[in-house]
């Protein structure tokens, strides 16, 4: 019977009731008494369809105040590098901690509505949760002039540090070569 959609053909007592004259199942206990003492209507599944068109159940959304936070959290910073750690009981996520700083500031109301999701991550920050933005690259933009000043710096500098290197592997040429010259004969 499981699994199947007989249950919608007949009743409980009926659909037992065959089930018993085949020999499929023994005999339950409150067979007896609903033979008995039967109902006066037979529970038989029924389709209940609405008289006047559709009638539909109005079901509020549920929004919280907090989900409007929660959601331009998500959108800014995203999940996180980790997944949640549902094993333990105590554990809270970034986003809701975050949730927690942003209603304390609220409630504080020393800061204006506008400024308060960006306060609210700067104080995270400062209490060593770090909140990478979403999508944004790990490198800070560098302006167009400091980035080159810095690559002629650099380049400068390895030139230097190759020439130097130059210089030792000139001078350790001209003394390996009695070191060479042991290798080809050692014996003498």
């Amino acid at each position: 019977m499981a699994g199947n959609r007989l249950h919608k053909i007949g009743s409980v007592f009926s659909r037992t009731r065959n089930l018993l004259r085949i020999g499929v199942v023994e005999k339950p206990l409150w067979f007896d008494v609903y033979a008995a003492f039967p109902p006066r209507r037979e529970p038989v599944y029924k389709v209940t369809r609405p008289r006047y068109g559709k009638v539909q159940d109005v079901i509020r959304p549920i929004f919280y105040p907090e989900d409007e936070v929660r959601a331009r959290f998500y959108k800014v910073y995203g999940s996180g590098p980790r997944p949640f750690d549902l094993s333990q009981s105590n554990y809270k996520s970034t986003c809701q901690r975050f949730v927690e700083k942003y209603n304390e500031l609220k409630q504080e109301g020393k800061i204006e509505e506008e400024k308060l999701f960006e306060e609210t991550g700067k104080a995270l920050l400062a209490a060593g949760i770090l909140l990478p933005r979403r999508g944004m690259d790990k490198v800070a933009p560098q302006d167009h002039q400091d980035a080159e000043t810095r690559d002629s710096g650099l380049h400068l500098h390895l030139q230097t540090v190759l020439e130097e290197m130059q210089e030792k592997k000139d001078q350790e040429g001209q003394t390996p070569e009695p070191a060479e010259k042991q290798k080809e004969n050692p014996l003498s």
